[in-house]
C-alpha cells in the first residue's frame, strides 16, 4: 500500500469547506494512496462520514491520530500554530498558506522539517489551470458578491416595463478583471443588470467587453502596464492611481452596486473606493468588498460584516464567500488537490515525487526539507500577454495618395490586359481547329467565369465568410452559363442548363440561409 493522506476538520470559526470530498478519495486511491479522514470533517460542506466510509476512506476520532497516521496533510486554511505543532519531519501539507503574511507561521513549519505545498502559490501557467484552487475559490466568490449584493440590494437588477412603471436597470461596477471580477461581470449581466468594469491592465478589456460589460478607459499619457508575473495586477504609479481615484468619483453618483476584488501579491489590498466616494453614492446602493480579508479595497469595509454608512449605503465585508457555498467549493478545491497529486504521484504507485525541478511544484512549495523555500523564481511566462502596440502608418498627404492610387490603377489595368491578350490568343489558336459548336461553348464559359467573379467576389466578406464567397462564385458561374445554354436547340442540353441552375440556386440560397443563422447566434435577444 502506497503512503496516507489526510484530512482534518477545519479549525477556523465558519470554515464549512473540506479537502477531500468522496469523489476525490476516490481518484487518490487509484493512485495508489490510502485515505483517511477525521470524523465530522465534511458534514457542514453536506458529506456525511458514511458516505466517505462508501469510497473506501477511513475515518480518525481526533486530528491528533490522524497527524499522527498519515504522510500527507490536505487542508483549505492555513493551520493554526497549534496545528503546525503537529507536524513531524518529512511530512508533506498542503493547503493554502499565504507565506508572504505568514512569516511565524513558515518558520514554524520549517522547523518542523514538514515540506508545505501552497495551493495559493501555483503558479497561474496553462498546464497549471486545473491545480489553480485561488482561481476556483475566487469564481464562486465572484459569482456569491453578486448574490449577496442582490440580497441587500432593494430593487432589480433588470429594467422591467409594467402596468405599474418602468423600472431601471441596476448599475453595476466591478473593478478588478481577475478570475473573481470576470465571474461577478458573467453574473450580473446574466441577471440584467448594465455592468461596468475597469482594471489596471489594458489587455483584459476584450474579455470584459465580450462577456457583456462596458469597459472603463482611463486616459493616461504614460502607458501603464498593470500585469506583473503570475497573472495578477501590479502596483500602479502615483500619477495613474491620482488619474483612477478620479474617474471613480466621476462614477460613484451613477452606479447602484459596486464589486471590489483588487488584490496585489504580498501586500495590503488597495485602497480604491474611498469613504468620499461611498457618502457620493445613493442611498441604498451596495459595496461587496471582496479584498476585505486583506485590508479591503473600501475605506468603510469591516472584516466579516455588514454595515450601512451615513447615507445609508451598504458596505459588505464577508470574508467567508466560497464556505457560504460548501459544497460547491469543497468539490472544485478537493479537485486541485487531486490534481496536485496527480503530479507528485507520476509514476501513480501512491509515492511522492516532490520534483523541484518542475516549475509548478517549485513554484507552489514554500518549505522543503527544513528550507525556507518561498519566494520561488518567476515563471517563464506571463499568464496575460502584454497587448501587442499596432504601428501606425504614416499618413500620405493628398498628392502621394493620387500617386499611389495612379500606381495601383496602373498595375492591376496591365494585369488585366494582359490576362485578356492571353485568353484572346488562346481562343484564337483554339478556334483555328475546334468545331464551332465547342467555341460557342467556349465563350459561354469565360463570359460565365468573368461575370460570376465580378458579380459575386465584389460582395463584402463582412456578408459571408470567405468559403461562402468562393463557393457562391462557383454558383454564380454555374447559373450564368445555364442560363446562356437554355434555348440552344437540344432537349438535352436544356434539361441539364435547367437543374445546373436548380442545384446552383439551392446552394446559393441555402449558403446565405446557413450564414444568417449563424450571425444570430452572436445576436443578444
Amino acid at each position: 500500500m502506497g503512503l496516507k493522506i489526510g484530512t482534518p476538520k477545519e479549525v477556523v470559526v465558519g470554515e464549512a469547506r473540506v479537502a477531500m470530498t468522496p469523489d476525490s478519495a476516490q481518484q487518490l486511491l487509484k493512485l495508489g494512496y490510502e485515505c483517511l479522514i477525521e470524523a465530522g470533517a465534511g458534514r457542514e460542506a453536506g458529506f456525511s462520514d458514511d458516505a466517505y466510509r462508501s469510497s473506501g476512506v477511513s475515518v480518525v476520532d481526533s486530528p491528533d491520530a490522524l497527524y499522527a497516521a498519515v504522510d500527507i496533510i490536505a487542508k483549505v486554511r492555513p493551520p493554526e500554530l497549534h496545528e503546525a505543532e503537529r507536524l513531524r519531519d518529512g511530512q508533506t501539507l498542503i493547503s493554502f498558506f499565504y507565506p508572504a503574511q505568514k512569516k511565524e507561521l513558515l518558520e514554524r513549519c520549517r522547523e518542523s522539517g514538514a515540506n508545505v505545498i501552497a495551493m495559493d502559490m501555483v503558479p497561474r501557467i496553462s498546464r497549471a489551470q486545473k491545480m489553480d484552487a485561488l482561481s476556483s475559490m475566487a469564481n464562486i466568490a465572484g459569482y456569491r458578491a453578486v448574490i449577496e449584493a442582490g440580497n441587500n440590494f432593494g430593487r432589480f437588477f433588470t429594467g422591467q416595463v409594467t402596468a405599474a412603471g418602468k423600472v431601471p436597470p441596476a448599475k453595476v461596477l466591478v473593478i478588478g478583471a481577475g478570475v473573481a471580477g470576470l465571474s461577478a461581470i458573467g453574473t450580473a449581466t446574466s441577471l440584467g443588470a448594465l455592468t461596468y468594469a475597469f482594471d489596471v491592465r489594458p489587455e483584459v478589456a476584450e474579455q470584459i467587453e465580450s462577456m457583456g460589460a462596458e469597459f472603463v478607459f482611463l486616459e493616461f499619457e504614460t502607458a501603464q502596464d498593470g500585469a506583473a508575473t503570475g497573472g495578477y495586477a501590479a502596483p500602479s504609479s502615483p500619477e495613474f492611481r491620482d488619474k483612477q481615484l478620479a474617474k471613480f468619483r466621476e462614477l460613484a453618483p451613477q452606479m447602484d452596486i459596486v464589486i471590489t476584488t483588487a488584490l496585489i501579491p504580498g501586500r495590503d489590498a488597495p485602497k480604491l473606493w474611498l469613504g468620499d466616494m461611498v457618502a457620493m453614492m445613493k442611498s441604498g446602493s451596495v459595496v461587496v468588498d471582496l479584498a476585505a480579508e486583506r485590508g479591503g479595497n473600501c475605506d468603510l469595509t469591516v472584516a466579516d460584516q455588514r454595515i450601512v454608512s451615513d447615507n445609508g449605503v451598504v458596505v459588505i465585508g464577508y470574508t467567508d464567500f466560497p464556505s457560504r457555498m460548501a459544497a460547491q467549493s469543497s468539490t472544485l478545491y478537493a479537485t486541485n488537490i487531486r490534481h496536485m497529486m496527480t503530479d507528485l504521484t507520476p509514476n501513480k504507485d501512491g509515492r511522492l515525487n516532490h520534483d523541484m525541478g518542475d516549475d509548478v511544484i517549485r513554484g507552489a512549495t514554500v518549505t522543503y526539507k527544513s528550507e525556507i523555500t518561498f519566494p520561488p523564481p518567476p515563471p517563464k511566462v506571463r499568464a496575460i500577454a502584454p497587448a501587442k502596440s499596432k504601428k501606425k502608418e504614416p499618413e500620405l498627404s493628398p498628392a502621394e495618395k493620387r500617386t499611389q492610387e495612379r500606381a495601383i490603377f496602373a498595375s492591376q489595368t496591365r494585369s488585366q490586359v494582359a490576362l485578356l491578350a492571353i485568353v484572346t490568343l488562346l481562343m484564337l489558336i483554339v478556334g483555328a481547329y475546334a468545331p464551332a459548336s465547342f467555341m460557342n461553348h467556349l465563350v459561354v464559359f469565360v463570359l460565365a467565369c468573368f461575370i460570376g467573379f465580378q458579380v459575386i467576389w465584389n460582395v463584402s466578406h463582412s456578408l459571408h465568410t470567405p468559403l461562402m464567397a468562393v463557393t457562391n462564385a462557383i454558383s454564380g458561374i454555374v447559373i450564368l452559363g445555364a442560363l446562356l445554354q437554355i434555348g440552344s436547340g437540344s432537349l438535352l442540353v436544356d434539361i441539364l442548363a435547367a437543374l445546373s441552375v436548380l442545384i446552383a440556386t439551392v446552394n446559393i440560397v441555402g449558403g446565405f440561409l446557413v450564414t444568417r443563422r449563424m450571425l444570430a447566434m452572436f445576436q443578444k435577444s
